[in-house]
């Protein structure tokens, strides 16, 4: 097989693709399909039409792999696809920042994978996005090994398993009681009770159900019961999308100076691979639910991702707290910024909290009591519910509230239902913003936002006193600011 170091002139895709392409682009014209044919059986010319539904697609299947190819030369890497409209897509190779590898069934049953480069230049439609959608699965490795400049002898190693790669985390499966306490997996799950209910209706199908019975039950028991079987179905499709995503998980890392390795995936495997120089910093998410059952997530924040590509830089999915510290300290180097003591912010801050908190649940509260005089005295529970969630979101999001300097990262944290703790690298800092509202201004408050290349493109630290935000800057990148205090 041609290795990667020779590959000089264009190339096409692998010759298995042709299986692919031609069966994608008959799926994707299916309702024009289906319309030829029905026209067709109606018609003299049935044959013709069948013909031509099915025919016009394979063609342009065959001719969206004769009109791809790519070259890899010792600076940079190109794309070129385009059947109308020729388009080449180039990036230096000191521009890449994550390789993904990405392998359907249909992919996986032929031995081909689909390989993305991120290299933080995709356009805003994802036109100019570095895909190879047909490698063969030993040349995409080679790929990945040129595109992260990693050595042979460490690639080497890998195979051989030697130290030269070693296992960070490994998916556990209790970590399945994770999967209800989080937005994506409630999202997953009420996705697909969608799609089961569209089916019920589509096929007209519907379990018998004995009125008279269910009356005699009382409408309030009938109510606690669709509410445990409905919670009980959406905890039960959380469970199963989080295995289907995240089946085998391995997290690895390739020596020192090398990169980490993430694979993981049941029908469609996916590969991430991300270049230690690239990586600057992680953020540690903490949703309400996942930080009541001590748990979080952990995500890279690796330099030159938009916001499209930050599904690629998952470390850690939904899992206990202690396995996301201790990655988090493995790939920062330190424990300090993931489990040291955060700064409190002053009381101007907390006063800030309570009143964004309690000011809400007071409208509420003020409309409930007056609705409880006119309709029912039942709204004066709505009363106290909403004063006692305003005065614990506001104490949570105090609680959650601060910042440090320590072994050479910025760490933010801040929020309630989605509390975020994110530390960065100070040299991957770029800029900084002092950013208030008028409501700060009144207050004597500033959010400092440090400007970095990486991730969501900054990390804010919110709520600081003025003098405060101004030293955690200079302090943080001696001399950036100088030239603007007086």
């Amino acid at each position: 097989m041609t290795t990667v170091e020779s590959v000089l002139g264009w190339h096409r895709l692998d010759r298995r693709m042709l299986l692919v392409h031609p069966v994608r682009e008959v799926v994707r014209f299916l309702p024009a399909v289906i319309g030829l044919l029905l026209f067709g059986r109606s018609s003299d010319s049935g044959g013709i039409w069948g013909l031509v539904a099915v025919g016009v697609p394979v063609a342009l299947g065959i001719m969206r792999y004769l009109t791809t190819s790519y070259r890899l030369t010792a600076s940079r890497v190109e794309v070129r696809h385009g059947l109308l409209n020729k388009r080449v897509v180039s990036a230096p190779l000191d521009r890449v920042r994550t390789v993904d590898l990405t392998a359907s069934p249909i992919h996986r049953a032929l031995g081909l994978v689909t390989l993305r480069i991120g290299t933080g230049q995709s356009s805003a439609k994802g036109e100019d996005r570095l895909i190879l959608d047909g490698l063969s699965s030993p040349e995409a490795a080679e790929f990945r090994q040129r595109l992260l400049h990693a050595s042979p002898t460490a690639e080497v190693a890998d195979e051989a398993g030697d130290d030269g790669r070693r296992v960070v985390l490994t998916l556990d499966p209790r970590w399945v009681r994770f999967a209800p306490l989080t937005s994506a997996g409630v999202v997953i799950a009420g996705a697909a009770l969608g799609l089961l209910a569209q089916a019920i209706h589509t096929l007209e199908w519907a379990p018998t159900v004995d009125v008279d019975r269910l009356e005699r039950l009382g409408v309030l028991l009938l109510v606690v019961i669709g509410l445990l079987g409905f919670a009980v179905t959406l905890c039960v499709l959380a469970v199963v999308g989080y295995l289907i995503t995240n089946f085998g998980f391995q997290l690895t890392h390739t020596g020192s100076g090398g990169a980490w390795h993430l694979r993981r995936g049941l029908f469609t495997t996916r590969e991430t691979t991300l270049d230690d120089a690239r990586v600057s910093g992680v953020s540690i998410g903490e949703p309400v639910g996942l930080r009541l059952a001590h748990g979080a997530r952990l995500s890279a924040i690796v330099t030159g991702l938009d916001q499209k590509q930050q599904g690629s830089s998952v470390l850690v999915p939904p899992a206990p707290r202690r396995e996301v510290d201790r990655v988090a300290a493995e790939v920062l180097g330190h424990a300090g910024p993931v489990v040291g003591d955060l700064v409190r912010h002053g009381p101007r801050a907390r006063r800030r909290r309570w009143t964004r908190s309690m000011a809400p649940a007071g409208l509420l509260a003020a409309a409930a009591a007056l609705t409880s005089y006119a309709v029912s005295w039942w709204f004066l529970l709505v009363v106290a519910t909403a004063l006692v969630v305003g005065a614990l979101l506001a104490r949570d999001r105090w609680n959650g509230l601060g910042h440090a300097l320590v072994d050479g990262h910025l760490v933010a944290r801040s929020g309630s239902l989605d509390r975020r703790r994110e530390a960065l690298q100070t040299p991957s800092v770029i800029g900084w913003n002092l950013e208030a509202t008028w409501f700060q201004r009144r207050a004597g408050l500033t959010d400092l936002v440090a400007t970095t290349a990486g991730g969501r493109q900054r990390v804010r630290v919110l709520d600081l006193d003025d003098p405060v935000a101004v030293d955690l800057a200079a302090a943080t990148t001696p001399g950036l600011l100088d030239q603007f205090l007086a």
